[in-house]
């Protein structure tokens, strides 16, 4: 999926204001900037894509990311 919308807002946020359909059945998100796991204290860097560095994933995503050291 495309990680921010048209008008450049973030879709991976802290919580949904949206109706939910389902609780906790995503564990995984893959956007155009990176792959995300799911978990309890925010999302986890899994990869980047190309070009991309950590502090411009956290300027894109309203939602927390956790970058572990590899």
């Amino acid at each position: 999926m495309e990680h921010n919308a048209r008008d450049g807002s973030p879709k991976l946020v802290e919580e949904c204001t949206l109706p939910l359909t389902g609780r906790r059945c995503v564990n995984r998100v893959v956007t155009d900037l990176a792959v995300l796991d799911v978990t309890d204290q925010g999302l986890r860097l899994v990869e980047l894509a190309p070009g991309v560095d950590p502090r411009r994933l956290r300027e894109r995503t309203a939602a927390t990311v956790l970058v572990l050291d590899r």
